[in-house]
């Protein structure tokens, strides 16, 4: 009978965290190479030649991939055979490897877990608990499955109950384009089909585990009907233009990936789940021999690429700007940012408004009159570092501010990631304001333009506090322009015209 020691099961917990915090799956590497390789369109192409080079850059210096670490989901198949020499439940086991994990010294994760979700919403400090899945299984062995899901993409999650007799494959099409580009295309989408709704959503978030090899499924045919939809579905929902960011181009899922479960034969429940830019997951067994061993990929896996030196890029003094000067800036243009900007995302944004609302100032310090807002909630920093990785949050979430701050602060730009819905376009618009994109997927990259940091108010709110950077040559590209124009609707369409008339 195996005997599982419980610091071996916390500390492989909590070693496999740090792992894939900095360490890419090779099949994903090797997938988004190909599409880089492959890709048309120029916008989308920097996104991904980004995306690759933040990757490589966190695989050598062990830094995260993306500042949003994301919420742990751990699938756990215990053996019936098993015993374990522990004083602690399961769950508690894996949340010590959590809390392990995110407070490592010399790779501080971020916390984003929050406590009464519908209330305070008071951050838990140590990024638990971790959403767990157990089975009891035969044999005398432990299968561990962890992923780090980010906001971003778990919150464009969808779910439906179709009638037996509808499309599943167009029910896919018609939702994948109102989802936006916030789950940081190019990624992989996970689709659970039957069982229960509850079912459905597990079987689509367990299907994200599986390895990209829509590759080779492209080449020996399919053998059933679910590799028959994951071929199908490739090819429309690629077809339809979205592209790396949502900038648009030729590739906007790497991979689709599919599990069934038999259902109630008045229902068809289907569940669809993306996986971001920033894909972490990994799996290993533990036999009772000790903790698990994790080999890192190659560093040969990865590109060599050069970003350039922003020849053709617009450079922009931030701490000299101007209405009339953004007025000039028009969408899809290429910004290297300079000088100093504030920093804000949703809690923050909600004080501001609760300040306003009750006729009260604003911390001192806080004054957004002719200057520029960026959504991020960084990862601390360590060693010499000024700020940890530092890349964008979703703008949408914003978007219910952005009247209120365009109208009532001076603010005159934002950056974020991901579109902005039609209100706030239309405020930025009325405004003449703009609205800037940096890529998400690229956060420690993003973090060496980063040369100051300094806290600016609401310090308890952790990594959603407002601070004032300092930026070199921040890369962005204008998403909104002073008139209104968004390149995450113009990007797409042009780009699904194109794709229609490629030869088949």
């Amino acid at each position: 009978m195996t005997r599982i020691e419980q610091e071996d099961f916390i500390q492989s917990i909590a070693d496999a965290l740090q792992f894939i915090s900095y360490y890419h799956p090779v099949d994903y590497i090797r997938a988004l190479r190909a599409a880089w390789e492959r890709e048309q369109s120029p916008a989308a192409r920097d996104a991904m030649a980004q995306i690759l080079v933040n990757s490589r850059m966190c695989a050598e210096g062990h830094r995260p991939i993306c500042q949003d670490t994301g919420m742990v989901v751990a699938f756990l198949e215990i053996g019936m055979e098993v015993s374990w020499n522990a004083d602690m439940g399961l769950a508690e086991m894996v949340n010590e490897g959590v809390r392990r994990a995110y407070s490592h010294p010399d790779n501080l994760l971020r916390a984003s877990m929050v406590s009464d979700p519908a209330g305070a919403r008071s951050n838990t400090r140590d990024n638990t608990p971790a959403v767990i899945h157990t089975r009891l299984v035969p044999g005398e062995r432990v299968e561990v499955k962890l992923a780090a899901k980010g906001g971003g993409s778990e919150n464009k999650s969808r779910f439906t109950v179709l009638n037996p007799s509808a499309s599943l494959v167009e029910w896919v099409l018609e939702t994948l384009p109102g989802m936006g580009a916030g789950w940081c295309p190019p990624g992989m989408l996970g689709i659970g089909i039957g069982g229960s709704a509850e079912k459905a959503m597990l079987l689509a978030k367990e299907a994200l585990m599986e390895p990209i090899d829509i590759h080779e499924l492209r080449v020996h045919g399919p053998r059933n009907r679910i590799d028959e939809l994951r071929l199908e579905l490739f090819e429309k929902v690629n077809a339809l233009g979205i592209g790396a960011q949502g900038l648009g181009g030729l590739t906007t899922v790497l991979d689709v990936k599919i599990r069934d479960y038999p259902t109630h034969a008045a229902s068809l429940p289907v569940a669809m789940i993306p996986n971001c830019a920033a894909t972490r997951h990994v799996e290993f067994t533990l036999d009772g021999s000790g903790p698990a061993r994790l080999d890192p990929p190659s560093l040969d896996e990865w590109p060599q690429i050069d970003l350039g030196d922003g020849a053709g890029a617009r450079r922009v003094d931030l701490d000299h700007i101007t209405p009339e000067e953004i007025a000039t800036w028009r969408a899809g243009e290429r910004i290297l940012l300079s000088g100093r900007l504030l920093t804000g995302r949703d809690a923050a944004h909600k004080r501001i408004q609760e300040l306003l609302e009750q006729g009260r100032p604003l911390p001192g310090g806080v004054d957004f009159r002719n200057r520029f807002i960026y959504y991020v909630g960084p990862v601390d920093p360590v060693g010499d570092e000024v700020v940890g990785p530092a890349g964008p949050t979703t703008a949408t979430r914003m978007d219910r501010f952005t009247e209120m701050m365009l109208g009532q602060t001076g603010l005159i730009g934002m950056v974020g990631k991901a579109e902005r819905g039609a209100a706030a376009i239309e405020s930025i618009k009325r405004h003449g304001a703009v609205y800037l994109m940096a890529v998400g997927g690229a956060a420690y990259l993003v973090a060496k333009a980063i040369r100051g940091s300094r806290m600016i108010a609401f310090e308890d709110l952790g990594m959603e506090a407002i601070r004032e950077f300092e930026v070199r040559e921040m890369p962005v590209t204008v998403a909104v322009d002073a008139g209104g124009t968004s390149v995450h609707r113009t990007g797409p369409a042009e780009w699904r015209v194109k794709i229609g008339k490629l030869p088949g």
